[in-house]
């Protein structure tokens, strides 16, 4: 396993953080929130997060994989509030407007537009100034080494977490191209304990994915008539792209055969399932979280609303075993 200490870019944060309010000093103990990979699932996390703090439990560090990452480390840089307002502001249409296809053959999508959306709002953000320890997970190509990124850039990072390939392309960071860092640390317990971490909270939102791999599809007179509208992206362009080549690579055929994309997505669920239940078995949590989602697919980013109150409702069904081990009151809301 590989922890490198990585600059990736440098740049001064200049952002306010006020994160944490003093929970270590009362209670004595570090409170390390592991947030699981899981794609659209993800969006559970941001009500997780909304649930603990409401009841008083603040974490001292996160560490994130996948989507996690991009919770964890957006709630790090004190933008939770933001990633929430985008996350249920995401209709079918917008989400494909943020899937510009890429040609170079690494993937099926470029995640530029993604970049661009994290960049507005991360840039400037290294994770070794947050103010909330933070770690995302990656996994470098060619090796399969378990990488923690805990220094540099932040978007940079998070976007290599998320990385599914074949589905996004890798991420250069220093010398190391990286992807999604599910494939070997699915809900990263390990991180929290090693950055500290005394009583370690795992949410998982995957327990029930198994072979669950959601498309969102919007009709092309639909994507039409949206037009550009001064955007910055071409949509009636993009609309006409993604009709006709997404279907081809994710939808099951009229015999119910998986084609490329679905194929992929199952393989990396099944692949992710296996290791997930045996990192957990070898470092289990103090404590876990488990969002069940069985309608809710790994592309619906559209059902933010929905996905978040199921994170919320996941949190308050765990509390009460949260905090019969842990030496601090149930405070009320």
């Amino acid at each position: 396993m590989t922890a490198p200490n990585q600059s990736v870019f440098s740049a001064q944060s200049s952002a306010d953080r006020d994160l944490g309010k003093g929970s270590s000093a009362k209670r004595n103990v570090k409170i390390g929130l592991a947030l699981g990979a899981g794609a659209a699932r993800g969006w559970a996390h941001i009500g997780v997060l909304r649930e603990l703090l409401a009841n008083g439990l603040y974490p001292d560090v996160i560490a994130g994989t996948s989507m996690g990452a991009v919770v964890g480390g957006c709630y790090a840089a004190g933008k939770l509030d933001q990633i929430e307002v985008f996350a249920r502001s995401l209709t079918r249409r917008r989400v494909f407007t943020l899937m510009d296809l890429s040609f170079t053959g690494g993937s099926l999508i470029a995640g530029e537009r993604l970049k661009a959306a994290l960049e507005r709002e991360l840039s400037g953000f290294l994770i070794e100034q947050l103010e909330t320890p933070f770690a995302a997970i990656a996994t470098e190509v060619g090796t399969g080494h378990e990488v923690w990124l805990q220094r540099g850039s932040l978007s940079l990072a998070i976007r290599a977490s998320y990385a599914l390939p074949g589905i996004f392309e890798p991420v250069r960071v220093a010398d190391r191209w990286l992807f999604d860092g599910a494939l070997v640390n699915p809900v990263p317990v390990t991180v929290c304990r090693a950055l500290g971490a005394d009583f370690v909270i795992a949410v998982n939102v995957t327990a029930d994915m198994m072979y669950r791999a959601g498309v969102i599809r919007d009709a092309a007179a639909d994507m039409s008539k949206s037009g550009t509208s001064g955007k910055p992206y071409d949509q009636r362009a993009d609309a006409s792209l993604i009709e006709r080549i997404l279907p081809k690579y994710f939808d099951r055929r009229s015999d119910e055969a998986p084609n490329v994309g679905s194929a992929m997505i199952d393989a990396f669920n099944i692949i992710q399932d296996r290791i997930l239940r045996s990192r957990l078995a070898g470092d289990p949590p103090d404590a876990i979280i488990t969002a069940h989602m069985e309608d809710v697919g790994m592309f619906d980013f559209h059902r933010a609303e929905k996905i978040i109150d199921i994170g919320h409702l996941a949190a308050t069904r765990a509390l009460p075993n949260i905090f019969s081990y842990l030496p601090i009151s149930h405070q009320a809301r």
